[in-house]
This record gives structure tokens, sequence and C-alpha cells, in this order.
């Protein structure tokens, strides 16, 4: 169903109940997982991350630093969209260390983004420690989660930190002005449509939506300039409201002189593997997401992409 402010609670708890176990995530002894609290950024008590690393072969391993969906309002470092990303780094031997930010209406911009950037940092900085790579980081996210790796991109570029090998956005949100042609052709379609995107953007940023009064790091479509950044994987459903902003990214990413690889899915709405992972489209996508992966991964290493 479309996100409302008076739904907020029911996707909470519907994420809450669909929560991968310890058992999920470690698949059977393919992945060691442990969870660390963190010191976040001063707002915050403290700041949950799972690392998950695979056994099959010895480290570092490269990683998926993975910033989970739910509209800025519901999810966690353990949602189901994790066993995507599980599935990717099964198959190419990645670790994923997973970010659990603080959530809107109660933590308005800029706690999630700033959350998020503060474990990025702390994993660049301990990835040796732990057996990771820090100079082969991928930044993931689906959704809200790829609003938030866009800004966390752009972060890294303007305070000069982590240098990240890609950054990998699934329809994501990028745009809190809800102006495009696709926003208003799918405003009430059900599931995220234009009404449910409006609805997510105000828990972030209340009276600010839609203002000059919005970072980029928090609606990336607001950044003046997009040069300088890692190559990017983007990916949109031709049915749902959050296409336009995503094509108009990557076209953006290319007139700067950056690499974007684009996936319009006809056909698709918002999200569709998660709930038809078994669909033909649904494994096209999979293997679309796994190629890009093992392509930036082997240039990294000097290696032939193709």
């Amino acid at each position: 169903m479309p996100l409302t402010p008076a739904l907020v609670d029911d996707r909470r708890r519907r994420s809450a109940a669909g929560r991968l176990t310890d058992a999920d995530i470690r698949r059977g002894g393919r992945f060691e997982i442990e969870e660390r609290t963190i010191q976040g950024p001063p707002s915050a008590s403290g700041l949950p991350l799972l690392i998950c690393r695979p056994t099959a072969a010895p480290g570092p391993y490269p990683v998926i630093y993975h910033t989970h969906g739910g509209g800025m309002v519901a999810g966690s470092h353990r949602s189901t969209e994790l066993a995507g990303e599980l599935d990717r780094a099964q198959e190419l031997g990645l670790a994923v260390v997973a970010v659990d930010y603080r959530l809107a209406p109660e933590h308005p911009d800029p706690d999630p983004v700033e959350d998020c950037y503060a474990g990025l940092a702390w994993l660049a900085r301990n990835a040796t420690d732990l057996g990771l790579d820090p100079n082969r980081i991928v930044l993931s996210g689906n959704s809200a989660g790829g609003a938030l790796a866009a800004g966390l991109a752009l972060l890294a570029r303007d305070r000069r930190g982590p240098r990240l090998l890609g950054q990998l956005l699934q329809f994501p949100m990028l745009d809190d002005r809800c102006e495009t042609f696709s926003h208003a052709q799918m405003e009430h379609v059900g599931l995220w449509d234009g009404a449910s995107n409006r609805a997510g953007w105000t828990a972030l940023l209340g009276e600010r939506r839609g203002t000059e009064d919005v970072s980029c790091y928090a609606a990336p479509a607001r950044a003046g300039d997009l040069f300088g950044l890692p190559p990017a994987f983007i990916e949109v459903g031709s049915v749902e409201a959050l296409r336009d902003e995503g094509v108009a990214y990557a076209d953006r990413i290319w007139r700067a002189g950056g690499q974007a690889e684009l996936h319009v899915w006809s056909g698709a709405f918002h999200s569709f593997d998660e709930w038809v992972p078994k669909a033909v489209i649904s494994r096209a996508a999979h293997r679309a997401r796994v190629s890009w992966l093992h392509r930036i991964l082997a240039t990294a290493e000097g290696g032939d992409p193709r």
C-alpha cells in the first residue's frame, strides 16, 4: 500500500516482521556476522553496524556498504533487501556492511545521511583490521537507501573522505521537489507512488521540502555539479514515479564527464525484484548488478573489465 503519515507505524511493524535472522544472514556458514555499535554523529548515542564477511576464501574482501530503504521512515540494517546484497556478495566474494541509521520524522535531515557517513568513515578507517579492503568500497542502496548512497558519494567527494569504488543506486529517491512527469503520471498507483514519495520526503524535510533550503546531500538531484563522483549504476522501472529523476541523474553524470550505467526496466514498478524475485525481469536485474560490480572490481584490480 502507499505511504501516508498515518501509515508510518504500520510500515515499521511490517519491516520489523521481515527482519533477517542471524541464520538467514549466515546462509549455512557462507558468511560470518559481527555486530558493532560505533560512535556516530554528535547527536547520536551510538550507531549500529552489521558486518557480514564471506568464509569461502581469505580476505581482505571488497565491501558493499549497504544503506537500507523504507521511505526514510522505516527499515533497518536487517531489512529484507539485505538478502539481495548478500546474493551479490556471495556470488562475487564480497563482504557487506549495513548501517542502521536513525529514521524520520523523529530524526529529520541531516541525521540519516550523517549517520550513514559516520559509518562509512569508520569503515574506511578500520577496514584493514576487519579483514576488509578500504580501497574497494561500493555504496549500495534501494529507494531511500539509494538517496542516501548517492548523498554519501557527494559527501565523500566534498569532504575528501573515503575513496569509493562505485555507487549502486537501485530505484533511488533523488529529488524532493517531486515535479517530474513520471511523478505526476504515477501519482496514485499504489506501492511507492508519487503520493508516497512526497510523504517520505516530507517526513525527512518537513516544511523545507520543495524549497531552496534543501541540501544536495539529502536530495542528490539538487547537486549543482556531479563531477568527480565514483562510477554509478542507476536503475528504475518504467512504471514508477522515480523513473524520470533517475534517468536525469544519469544524464547529468554523463554531462559532467562521469561514468553511469543506466537501466530502465520496461513494464517494471518500484523495487519489483523484491516482490517478484523469480520473475524473468528480476533475474535479469540481478545479473546486471552482478555484471557491473564484477567490471568495476576488475578495473580496480587492474584486470580486464570484460
